[in-house]
């Protein structure tokens, strides 16, 4: 198991390496050029696609984004790579705007393995017509994440924390309009924010004006929350899974507390294949066999990152209590009571978008 300190120094020089080609559209980490993967920064890591460097000798090439609305635009405007990482929000989109190409899953080892209930979940793997489109692969939470040596537990039971004055210039929130709208939905006692009103729109948006006056930083990926974190610049965050674990792995007071009085939300991301792929397509469905019907890689992503993996014959090789400890032991008890990043109608969508900006400008 790698210590936080190895793995925060290559995902930081891999972050540097992002940021530098942010004006130039193309690989961050070339390696196999026969496949490329746009994905976020992170999942580079070889310790998930073991199988397939194996049989290659190299790792893909990957290329990153920050968020799945960057990656949108940038396929959209002719961007090419061969396969690619969005969340169950954004799978529809993607393939109502013509990016996809449908999957042949006799081609994907463990494919009917795929947990049911993520595969049940709505428009999240098939249409109607049979046709699949997504692989889910990992799942987890966003959730109120703190210090555990300058916060007391009973001071952040309720997300509206989040907005209470004292942690004025303590608090962190993703640059992610998704997790942004999902926690302020959660604020305001909605838990399926498909049907959200032009009223809850407002309340939520008011919530998220509330907690800018305490945000320090807006993250833009774990690597950048687990610095701050760890470091004692922020001490209450609205993050995923892995910071608090990475944290933990090296011994920093942070905790997560998933039993806050609203819950938290749930998301399911996975790969997808991109419609004109122009690599080999024979090692994009090796790659998506080698991550899915894997078991040494479930069990990195639960114990390393905190993650779900989506394969139930591969999770079922990861220690029942190491299962239980993260919330993992029932897919239907980890969705229950939580806000599912489900697809949200496109106006809506658009909405949150423009107001996110505004908030995080201060207006």
């Amino acid at each position: 198991m790698k210590t936080f300190r190895e793995r925060l120094g290559h995902s930081t020089a891999l972050a540097l390496a992002g940021l530098l080609t942010l004006p130039v559209i193309g690989p961050a980490l070339a390696a196999d050029g026969d496949l490329v993967i746009f994905d976020w920064s992170g999942y580079e890591d070889p310790a998930f696609h073991p199988r397939y460097t194996e049989k290659y000798g190299d790792s893909p090439t990957f290329t990153f984004f920050g968020d799945e609305d960057e990656a949108f635009e940038k396929l959209r405007s002719g961007f090419k790579a061969d396969l690619s990482h969005p969340c169950s929000q954004s799978v529809s989109k993607w393939r109502e705007a013509g990016l996809l190409q449908p999957l042949d899953t006799s081609r994907i080892e463990g494919w009917d393995d795929l947990l049911p209930g993520l595969m049940s979940m709505k428009d999240l793997a098939t249409t109607e017509d049979g046709k699949a489109w997504f692989m889910p692969w990992d799942w987890g939470n966003t959730s109120l994440t703190y210090n555990t040596e300058k916060i007391a537990l009973e001071d952040v039971g309720s997300l509206k924390a989040f907005a209470d004055p004292k942690f004025q210039d303590r608090v962190s929130l993703p640059d992610n309009v998704d997790d942004a709208y999902a926690l302020a939905s959660l604020a305001i006692g909605l838990t399926d924010w498909t049907q959200m009103t032009d009223e809850q729109f407002q309340q939520a948006s008011d919530f998220l004006r509330e907690v800018h006056k305490n945000v320090r930083m807006y993250w833009t990926d774990n690597t950048e929350i687990v610095q701050a974190m760890g470091g004692g610049e922020v001490d209450l965050a609205w993050a995923w899974n892995d910071a608090a674990t990475q944290l933990q792995l090296d011994d920093k007071p942070v905790a997560m507390n998933k039993n806050t009085e609203e819950g938290v939300t749930t998301w399911v991301c996975g790969y997808v294949l991109l419609k004109d792929a122009p690599g080999s397509l024979d090692k994009a469905y090796d790659y998506l066999s080698a991550v899915n019907a894997d078991p040494e890689v479930a069990k990195y992503l639960v114990n390393d990152w905190g993650y779900g993996h989506g394969n139930a014959k591969s999770m079922s090789a990861v220690d029942p209590a190491v299962l239980e400890e993260k919330g993992y032991a029932s897919v239907d008890k980890f969705v229950d009571k939580t806000l599912f990043q489900s697809p949200l109608p496109p106006e809506l969508k658009l909405k949150m978008i423009a107001e996110f900006e505004k908030i995080k400008a201060g207006y």
